[in-house]
C-alpha cells in the first residue's frame, strides 16, 4: 500500500549563506517521514515532501526556527457574516485550523471578524473565503489589511539603513586609515581621530549593532554543530575590534603608538551589509518572471449573485458564479461562455497573435483579453486551479528545486567554513611563530583576511540566481520547466521524438482539394457531397462539410441518408443519389473510375484522403482531406538540425502519409504504425544507441513514451494533465519551443558554469594571496562583496535573452 506524499513550500528568513540552506536541508531531511527537502538561498524557500501520517508544516516551522531561523507567514483579517451564535464562530474556527498553512485562525463573534495567520505558499486568500462559503457563511477581506507588507522588500529597506549609518560612523575612520599613507600626507587629518577611545567609540555601533546579526547567525550556526559565514565575518572582525581594544589599554599612559584596526573592523562590516544590500535588491529582481505572470492577473471580477449585478475582489469569486465581461476587460478566472460571441487575445498563453472566436459553451482563461463582445461566462476553475496559477507553480516549483550541479555545490559549501577557519588559525600561527616571530599584527591582519575572502556567498548563488533567472525567462517564451532538474538535462538532449498529430501537425483534419469530373459545376456538387455529409458523424466528414460552409455554399436537402462502415456513405440529396467513399465503394456500385486513380495516388502519397463521388451512378469527382502542418514545423526542424540534433517523427498513422508529412517538413526519420503502447519501446530503442532523448507530444496518449524519454516536453495550452504527464510544458503548442527550450538549457548551464567558476576561482586565488600577506583586510570585504553582487548580476543576464528564429 502506497503511503500518501504532500509537499510543503515555506519561506524562510535569516539565511546568510550555502552554509545555512545546507543546514536546514540537512535538519530537515533528518525528520522522520521527510522524503525529500530542498532549499533555495536565492529564493529563501524550502519544498518539502512528506508523509502527512507522520509530520505537519507546523512541524518544519518548528524545525526552522529551533535551527535559528525564521519562517514568513502572512495576517489577514476577514469580516465574516451569517454567524448567529458562539458554535458558528467555534465552527468556522476549527474549521479554518484545519486546513493546510494555517498557522491559526481567530474568529470573533462580536466583531464578526476573523484574524488569520497563514503561509501564503500554501494557501490563498481565496482558498481560505472559500472555505468560509463552504461553512455556510460569507467572508470578506478586510480592505485596510490588503496590502502586505513584503519580507524582501523589507530586508532591502533594512540593510540600506544599516549601511547608512554604518558609512557615517566608518568613514571617520577610515580617514584615520589613508592619512597613515606617504603618499596622502598632503590630507587634513583631525588630531582627536587619533585618539584610540574615539575611534572605539566609533566602532562599537558598527561592530555590535549594526554587526548584531553576524553574531547572532554566528552563535545559531555553531550551536547546531556547523559554521556559516556569519561565523567568519564574526572571528574577522572581532579578532580585529577586540585587538585594538588590547593595544589601546597596554599603550595608554605610554609613548607607544598603539597598532589599532578599529577601521579593519568598521569597514569590513560596512563592505558587507553593502554586498548584502545589493544581493537582496538583485534576489528582489530575480523573481521578475513570477512577478510579470501575477501581474497578467485581474485584479476584480464584476458578478451576478442574487440578480445583483456588483464587482468584488478576483479572491473572492467563486466557482459557479455568473461574470460579465465588457470588451477590453480582462476575463478574470478559467470558465465558459453562457452568453454572448466575442474574440479573445489569448496571446499570453499561446503565443497566438490572432485573436480566438468564442460563443456558448467555449472554455475561456482567466486573464486572457476580451477583444469585442459582452459576454457572461460562469466560473469553473478559481484561485490556484486557473492555468495561469498553474503555470505560476510550475515556475515557482522549478525556481525552488535543484540541479545536481547545485547539490554538488551545497556539498562543497557545508565543508568549506571549517576547512577555512582551519587555514585561518594555520597562518595566523605560521606567521607569528615563524614568518616574523612574535608579531601580532601582521599575523593578525593574515588571519582577519583570510576569514573575511573566503566568505562562500557566492558559492550559495552561483545556481540558484542562474535557474530562477533561466526558468523565468523561459515562462515568458512559453517553456515551463518542471524542475531545475529538467532544466538541466535539457541541455544534452541529442535527438528530439516528435508525434505527428498535434504536433507537427495541427491535428485537426481540414478540406484541401476538390477534384471535379468535366461535367460538373463545383457550387452545385459541394453543395451535394455537404448535405450527405452533414449527416454522418465521422471525423472527416465534418472537416468537408466545415470546408465547403467556408466557401458559403448553401447545402441541400436530404431524403435518405445510410453509412456504410469502413466504406463511405450514401444518400439522396434534393432528388438525386450520391455515393461517396472508397474504391471498393465505387466497384460495388459499378463507377468506374479509372481516370481518376493517378490523380487518387498522387493526393493519398502527399498524405491526404481522398474520397470519391458519384452521382446518379456516374463518377463526378473526389475531395481530399489532411490534417495540415503548422506553418512553423519545418522552420522548427531546421533549428533543431542546424543545432546537431537529429529529429524523428512517430507516430500511429499509416507509412504513406507518415512518410510524405516527414518529407514535406523534413525530417531525419519516421517511425510509422505505432500503437500508443509501442511508442515508450521505440523510445528506449533510440536509448540503447546511446542517444539522450527528448519525446514531444500532447500529454495525454503519449504519456508513457514521455515518462521513458530522458526529457518529456508536452505541447499544449498548460493544461493539468500535459504539465503531470512532461518534465516540460510547451504552452505555445509550437516545435519551435522545443529548440528554444535546449537554448535555453545550454545558456542557463553556461552561466551557473561562469559562476561556479568565478565564484571557485575567486576562493582558491584570494585565500594563498591571504596567506601571504599580501592583502589588506579592507580590500578582502570589498572583493567579498563584490563576488556575491557580480555572480547575482551575471545570473541575471538570462532575463535579458532573446530567442532569435
Amino acid at each position: 500500500m502506497s503511503t500518501e506524499v504532500k509537499e510543503a513550500s515555506i519561506q524562510i528568513t535569516g539565511m546568510t549563506c550555502a552554509a545555512c540552506a545546507t543546514r536546514i536541508e540537512k535538519g530537515l531531511n533528518k525528520m522522520e517521514g521527510v522524503e525529500q527537502a530542498n532549499v533555495n538561498l536565492a529564493l529563501e524557500k524550502s519544498s518539502i515532501k512528506y508523509d502527512p501520517s507522520k509530520l505537519s508544516e507546523a512541524d518544519f516551522e518548528k524545525k526552522i526556527e529551533a535551527l535559528g531561523y525564521g519562517v514568513v507567514k502572512q495576517k489577514a483579517a476577514f469580516d465574516i457574516t451569517g454567524m448567529t451564535c458562539a458554535a458558528c464562530a467555534t465552527r468556522i474556527e476549527k474549521g479554518l485550523n484545519k486546513m493546510e498553512g494555517i498557522a491559526s485562525a481567530n474568529v470573533n463573534l462580536a466583531l464578526e471578524k476573523a484574524t488569520i495567520e497563514f503561509n501564503p505558499s500554501e494557501v490563498t486568500i481565496a482558498d481560505i473565503i472559500a472555505k468560509v462559503e463552504k461553512l455556510g457563511y460569507h467572508a470578506h477581506q478586510k480592505q485596510d489589511n490588503k496590502v502586505q507588507v513584503d519580507h524582501r522588500e523589507k530586508a532591502i529597506q533594512d540593510q540600506k539603513r544599516k549601511f547608512i549609518i554604518s558609512v557615517i560612523l566608518s568613514l571617520p575612520l577610515l580617514w584615520t586609515m589613508v592619512g597613515h599613507f606617504s603618499f596622502t600626507s598632503f590630507l587634513y587629518l583631525p588630531a582627536i581621530l587619533m585618539n584610540p577611545w574615539i575611534q572605539m567609540a566609533l566602532a562599537a555601533p558598527v561592530q555590535f549593532i549594526i554587526g548584531k546579526q553576524f553574531y547572532v547567525g554566528a552563535y545559531k550556526s555553531l550551536r547546531n554543530g556547523s559554521a556559516n559565514m556569519d561565523v567568519l565575518v564574526a572571528m574577522g572582525t572581532s579578532a580585529a575590534y577586540f585587538y585594538s581594544v588590547y593595544q589601546a589599554i597596554v599603550t595608554a599612559g605610554t609613548e607607544h603608538a598603539p597598532h589599532l584596526y578599529f577601521e579593519t573592523s568598521a569597514v569590513l562590516i560596512t563592505l558587507i551589509v553593502l554586498g548584502k544590500y545589493f544581493e537582496a535588491k538583485a534576489k528582489g529582481r530575480s523573481s521578475e518572471a513570477i512577478k510579470k505572470l501575477m501581474g497578467l492577473q485581474a485584479k476584480t471580477a464584476t458578478v451576478v449573485r442574487d440578480g445583483v449585478e456588483k464587482e468584488i475582489p478576483l479572491e473572492e469569486v467563486m466557482i459557479g458564479d455568473t461574470i460579465i465581461v465588457k470588451p477590453g476587460e480582462k476575463i478574470p478566472v478559467d470558465g465558459e461562455v453562457l452568453v454572448g460571441y466575442t474574440a479573445v487575445d489569448e496571446s499570453m498563453l499561446t503565443g497566438e497573435s490572432l485573436p480566438i472566436d468564442k460563443k456558448q459553451g467555449d472554455i475561456l482563461f482567466g486573464s486572457t483579453i476580451n477583444k469585442n463582445g459582452f459576454i457572461q461566462m460562469k466560473a469553473t476553475k478559481v484561485g490556484r486551479d486557473t492555468a495561469l496559477a498553474q503555470i505560476i507553480k510550475v515556475v515557482e516549483d522549478a525556481q525552488g528545486s535543484k540541479a545536481e550541479i547545485q547539490r554538488l555545490a551545497d556539498k562543497i559549501s557545508g565543508v568549506f567554513v571549517p576547512i577555512v577557519v582551519g587555514i585561518a588559525i594555520s597562518s595566523f600561527l605560521v606567521w607569528i611563530l615563524m614568518v616574523q616571530p612574535g608579531e601580532v599584527t601582521p599575523a593578525l591582519e593574515v588571519f582577519i583576511t583570510i576569514l573575511v575572502i573566503a566568505c562562500p556567498c557566492a558559492l550559495g548563488l552561483a545556481t540558484p540566481t542562474s535557474i530562477m533567472a533561466g526558468s523565468g525567462r523561459s515562462a515568458e517564451y512559453g517553456i515551463l520547466f518542471k524542475g531545475g532538474e529538467h532544466l538541466e538535462q535539457t541541455q544534452s538532449i541529442d535527438t528530439v521524438v516528435v508525434d505527428k498529430t498535434g504536433t507537427v501537425t495541427h491535428g485537426k483534419p481540414v478540406l484541401t482539394d476538390v477534384v471535379l469530373a468535366s461535367d460538373q459545376e463545383e457550387g452545385k456538387f459541394l453543395s451535394l457531397i455537404g448535405a450527405a455529409e452533414k449527416q454522418s458523424e465521422h471525423p472527416l466528414a465534418e472537416a468537408i462539410v466545415q470546408g465547403i460552409q467556408e466557401k458559403g455554399i448553401e447545402l441541400g436537402n436530404v431524403q435518405f441518408f445510410e453509412a456504410i462502415p469502413g466504406y463511405g456513405v450514401q444518400a439522396t440529396v434534393s432528388g438525386q443519389a450520391v455515393v461517396i467513399g472508397t474504391r471498393k465503394l465505387m466497384q460495388q456500385y459499378g463507377i468506374d473510375i479509372q481516370s481518376v486513380l493517378p490523380t487518387m495516388e498522387k493526393l493519398e502519397s502527399d498524405g491526404k484522403t481522398a474520397m470519391l463521388t458519384a452521382i446518379n451512378g456516374q463518377y463526378a469527382g473526389l475531395v481530399a482531406v489532411a490534417d495540415t502542418i503548422k506553418d512553423t514545423s519545418r522552420e522548427a526542424v531546421r533549428r533543431l538540425q542546424e543545432m546537431g540534433i537529429k529529429v524523428i517523427m512517430m507516430t500511429g498513422d499509416n507509412e504513406r502519409t507518415a512518410q510524405a508529412i516527414g518529407k514535406e517538413v523534413g525530417i531525419d526519420a519516421v517511425i510509422a504504425e505505432v500503437l500508443p503502447e509501442g511508442k515508450a519501446e521505440e523510445v528506449k530503442k533510440i536509448q540503447q544507441q546511446g542517444k539522450k532523448v527528448a519525446m514531444v507530444g500532447d500529454g495525454i496518449n503519449d504519456a508513457p513514451a514521455l515518462a521513458t524519454a530522458d526529457i518529456g516536453m508536452a505541447i499544449g495550452t498548460g493544461t493539468d494533465v500535459a504539465m503531470e504527464a512532461a518534465d516540460v510544458t510547451l504552452i505555445r503548442g509550437d516545435l519551435n519551443s522545443i529548440a528554444d527550450a535546449i537554448i535555453m538549457s545550454r545558456k542557463t548551464m553556461r552561466n551557473i558554469k561562469q559562476n561556479l567558476f568565478w565564484a571557485f576561482g575567486y576562493n582558491t586565488l584570494g585565500i594563498p594571496i591571504a596567506a601571504l600577506g599580501l592583502l589588506a583586510p579592507w580590500v578582502a570585504g570589498a572583493a567579498m562583496a563584490f563576488s556575491s553582487v557580480s555572480v547575482v548580476l551575471n545570473a541575471l543576464r538570462l532575463q535579458r535573452v532573446k530567442l532569435e528564429r
